[in-house]
This record gives C-alpha cells, sequence and structure tokens, in this order.
C-alpha cells in the first residue's frame, strides 16, 4: 500500500514538472511572436558565411557602420541617431550574429576574433570603402578587435562607453548570463529565461539606463522586446562567455592601432566604469580623441544623440580626409 501511494505521488509530481516545462515554453514562444509582431524586421538580409544578418543601410557618401552591444539589436542606433545625421554619410547598422533578427552559424562561439572577422566579411559584401565603425559597449570590443586585426578594412574607431579591458568581476556582474554549456544555454532559453526577463524588464532597463529615465518608447520603438527572444538570450550569453577567451590578448595590442580613435564615456556609467575602461585608454592609442560626459550613463545615443553625432563626425572628418583641390580639377585641353 504504502509503495503503491509513493509512486502515485512520483507520478503525480513528474507530471505536475512536465506540465510546468510546458507552461514556461508556451510562455516562451508566446513572448517571442510577441516580440516579432511589435518590431518586425525594417531592414535587408545577407547571407556571410552561415550568419544570416540583418542590416538597415540609409542614407548616400562616406560609409559608417554601428555595431551594437551586448544585448542589444541595430535600433540602438536607428531610432536614436539615424535620422539626425546630416547629409554627406551612409550609415549602416547591423544586428550583430544572433541577436534581433539575425542568426548565428551551426558552430560559431561569438568569441571576439570571429565577430570581427565577419564584420569584415560584412564590409567586403556591401562593398565599402574603408568605413568608420562605431561600437558602443561590447560592440566596442568587436570594433578594438577589428581595429587590431583587421585594420586595412576601416579607417577609424569611434567607440560609445565600450568595454576595453578584461575585468576579473565582470563575471560575477552577468552570473545570469554565464551559462558555458550549449545544452544548458539552449534548455535556459526556451523555459525560464524568456519569462524571467520579460518581468525583470524594467528594473533591468533603469539600472541599464540610470541615471538618465528609462525611455518609455524604448521597448518598441528602440527595439528592447527583441531581446525577450530565445535564440537573442542564447547568443547574449554566449557573447558573456566568450569575451574572457580573448579580451586579455587583445588589450595588450591596443598600442598597434594608429587609425583615428575616439571614445565617448558617461562619467555615471553604472555598466561599465569609465575609470576601468575610459581613463587607462588615453595613454593606449595615440592621438586618441577621449570626451567624458558628465552626468551620463550607459546610453549616450538615447540621451545625449547630438552630443554623439556631433563625436562621430569629429572622428570621420579625421578617417575621411577632406579631397585635396586638384583631386576634381581637369586639365585643359586643346
Amino acid at each position: 500500500m504504502l509503495i503503491s501511494t509513493l509512486s502515485w505521488l512520483l507520478g503525480l509530481l513528474f507530471l505536475l514538472a512536465v506540465l510546468g516545462i510546458a507552461c514556461l515554453v508556451l510562455a516562451t514562444l508566446w513572448i517571442a511572436s510577441k516580440a516579432q509582431r511589435l518590431v518586425p524586421p525594417v531592414g535587408k538580409f545577407i547571407e556571410i558565411d552561415g550568419n544570416r544578418i540583418h542590416y538597415v543601410d540609409v542614407g548616400e557618401g562616406r560609409p559608417i557602420v554601428f555595431l551594437h552591444g551586448l544585448g542589444a539589436q541595430l535600433h540602438h542606433f536607428r531610432h536614436t541617431l539615424f535620422g539626425q545625421f546630416g547629409p554627406g554619410y551612409r550609415l549602416i547598422a547591423l544586428d550583430r550574429p544572433g541577436s534581433g533578427y539575425s542568426t548565428r552559424a551551426n558552430g560559431a562561439t561569438g568569441r571576439l576574433p570571429e565577430q570581427a572577422a565577419l564584420v569584415r566579411r560584412f564590409i567586403e559584401k556591401l562593398e565599402l570603402e574603408r568605413p568608420l565603425v562605431v561600437g558602443h559597449s561590447l560592440g566596442g570590443a568587436v570594433t578594438l578587435t577589428l581595429a587590431v586585426e583587421h585594420p586595412e578594412a576601416i579607417s577609424g574607431i569611434a567607440l560609445l562607453a565600450p568595454l576595453t579591458h578584461l575585468e576579473t568581476r565582470a563575471r560575477q556582474r552577468f552570473e545570469l548570463l554565464y551559462i558555458p554549456s550549449r545544452l544548458k544555454r539552449w534548455i535556459m532559453a526556451y523555459t525560464v529565461a524568456i519569462p524571467l526577463s520579460l518581468r525583470y524588464a524594467r528594473p533591468t532597463m533603469e539600472f541599464i539606463f540610470a541615471p538618465q529615465a528609462f525611455p518609455e518608447d524604448y521597448m518598441v520603438d528602440g527595439g528592447g522586446w527583441l531581446g525577450l527572444q530565445p535564440a537573442h538570450f542564447q547568443a547574449t550569453s554566449a557573447d558573456v562567455v566568450s569575451v574572457e577567451q580573448d579580451f586579455g590578448g587583445i588589450e595588450q595590442r591596443y598600442g598597434e592601432i594608429v587609425m583615428p580613435a575616439g571614445i565617448l564615456f558617461g562619467t555615471a556609467d553604472r555598466v561599465i566604469d569609465i575609470r576601468i575602461h575610459g581613463e587607462p585608454m588615453r595613454g593606449k592609442i595615440a592621438g586618441l580623441d577621449f570626451e567624458p560626459v558628465d552626468g551620463v550613463g550607459h546610453m549616450p545615443q538615447f540621451v545625449e544623440p547630438k552630443r554623439v553625432i556631433g563625436f562621430i563626425e569629429r572622428i570621420a572628418a579625421r578617417a575621411f580626409p577632406s579631397p585635396q583641390p586638384h583631386d576634381n580639377f581637369n586639365e585643359p585641353t586643346g
């Protein structure tokens, strides 16, 4: 009798567990579907070495490529900056592999050299002539890797609140995302990760934007809903894990960067500390344009777009020198 009762209880517990997991999976799929309805694709797609890259490409003139940060997507630039640039620039923002609507190739790791090589291939595919590259946060780390490993592909770098050094405490801040196992990452992505991310979306965003207010239009116009997709969570986790593998070596090579370079950093950034990732860069890249912005947090492109555009255009003026007067001069004939 006791054995049969225990078997019944164990069977009931197993059934409840299965139902609980099923509910989490259904909730995840519903949230992801809603995200895609609210923020549909807005650009073009291109296949690069097994990666399907979603990007926007507007304007004509000198090319500028924008790389977003951890867990973000191209709307961090399209929504905030693209409509405010003056003429004379071709502005291209892409979803990094796995983020937004870009998919990561099978077997891809997300390591910094891998992402930098993909950006170089993206530049080649679009036949961009040595663009200026703007990188925000983790996108800054990818941009620095690109400048170190593929300097011939670009003309300059403009970094916004960039991740520049390997921190021993960084893993603690991203502990919930540090999942080395691909299987565990996949299980988390389709069960608890997305419902929990939705539950804590506002406090998370308030922390990231602090001390400035979290914009009310961020989730739709700023693309925030796109972070609530299983593949996006997996890519974000892979990015967190992969940074440790290469960054120590990359940061030792900053002295090799000789192209025009600049950093804009908010002094009140609570996500990436200017004292660790900003100030130490002054002596590591020759001729670095360093612009601290008092009281601004981790999202300067949202809260100080005009200042950010002015900074980018200042670096662009160095990266794209004006043509000499004789360049367009035609010798008289006859």
